[in-house]
């Protein structure tokens, strides 16, 4: 009997099939104009590298709720694509025919029966090789902009808000809210337990979050009207960055945790392999019982990668481990995915600490949820 690793682990790089489910509830009478824009849609995804197949099912108990399931190779190739300017505009037709939406995406454990007919023959045994053991949380963050010169400003106001409620309903919870900035862009990481659609709808609705977000709202690169929903929703689904990979280490560490965050800006179309190298780089660490890192997750959007480490000790005490460059020739690796300039990075200490430290993200804010009553 196989005994599985008692390390946390998420992570959109096993090279499984992925299946993503999309609940969909429409407003009365937006079937015909639902099923206009669904065929444009499905003929715009059918060409998209990694699709496999998808359908389109219609609730036989509640004719207002459809559901549509999409089948792919793998993970990565679906980001890539949902996180597009081009899926932007492709599903905006859909947003005036639908009242809600909950989108699922998970990897392909078992199967019975047959195969999808149209997956080439190399696909159909692609499964998740065992299962991954989690902890109740869902993480994501959200990443923008902010006109260069307002930094401090946009800092002083995110830094001061009161933080909402952090019990949302009955089974979903605000964990942890923690938010850096570098340069000019800023990063807010969530930790739910949960459902995190409803956590980040809780959070929209609080008078405490929409005063904050109003007050920032003239220093941003990209406009948007809170009152639009269409604006909102735009902004928000081009501020998504999902996290591709987490792992935690086995057992926990005695000495008091430190949380940071690393800007990693890829070369342009290299942001995933930058983040599938990074992965692979942690998942190494956690199975060593020195390592300083307790747990990372890292977010990837495009050529934007972030990671986020929970660590004993100084950051800067071992660059390398801390910017997942250790052991041979991982920092030419690395560097050959980063947009660093021509002098790229080096293995010398020197360097390592140098590229560190541009690296290092401002921490605005850390909070964690007080424990329930």
């Amino acid at each position: 009997m196989t005994t599985l690793s008692e390390r946390i682990s998420q992570s959109a790089f096993d090279g499984s099939r992925l299946r993503v489910v999309l609940l969909l509830d429409l407003h009365d009478g937006a079937q015909n104009q639902f099923l206009e824009a669904y065929e444009h849609l499905r003929n715009q995804v059918a060409s998209v590298p990694g699709h496999i197949s998808d359908q389109l099912c219609q609730s036989i108990e509640n004719p207002s709720q459809w559901l549509i399931t999409s089948e792919w190779e793998s993970a990565p190739p679906f980001l890539a694509w949902v996180n597009s300017e081009e899926h932007v505009e492709t599903v905006q037709p859909l947003h005036s025919c639908v009242r809600d939406t909950r989108s699922l995406r998970f990897s392909v454990l078992r199967e019975t029966g047959k195969t999808v007919t149209s997956a080439p023959e190399e696909l159909k045994g692609r499964l998740q090789a065992s299962p991954r053991l989690g902890d109740g949380i869902v993480r994501h963050a959200l990443t923008f902009t902010v006109k260069p010169g307002t930094e401090k400003k946009v800092a002083k106001i995110l830094s001061g808000y009161t933080s909402p409620s952090a019990r949302v309903d009955e089974h979903t919870r605000l964990r942890r809210t923690s938010l850096f900035m570098h340069g000019n862009r800023v990063v807010r990481a969530i930790e739910v337990q949960g459902d995190l659609l409803a956590a980040l709808r809780h959070v929209a609705k609080q008078p405490e979050v929409r005063e904050v977000e109003e007050a920032i709202n003239p220093y941003l690169e990209q406009d948007r009207d809170l009152n639009d929903p269409n604006s909102a929703r735009v902004f928000f689904t081009r501020a998504a960055l999902p996290a591709v990979h987490h792992v935690a280490a086995d057992g926990q560490h005695s000495a008091e945790l430190t949380r940071h965050a690393l800007y990693y800006p890829a070369k342009e179309g290299c942001g995933m392999a930058l983040a599938r190298l990074l992965a692979k780089q942690d998942e190494a660490a956690a199975q060593s019982p020195d390592s300083p890192i307790a747990s990372s997750t890292i977010f990837q959007r495009d050529d934007i990668v972030v990671r986020l480490v929970d660590m004993t000790g100084k950051l800067e005490a071992q660059p390398a481990l801390a910017l997942g460059m250790s052991g041979p020739r991982k920092a030419a690796t690395l560097a050959r995915l980063l947009a660093v300039g021509e002098e790229g990075v080096s293995e010398t200490d020197k360097e390592m600490a140098r590229f560190l430290k541009h690296s290092a993200m401002e921490l605005i804010t850390d909070r964690n949820a007080p424990p329930e009553s």
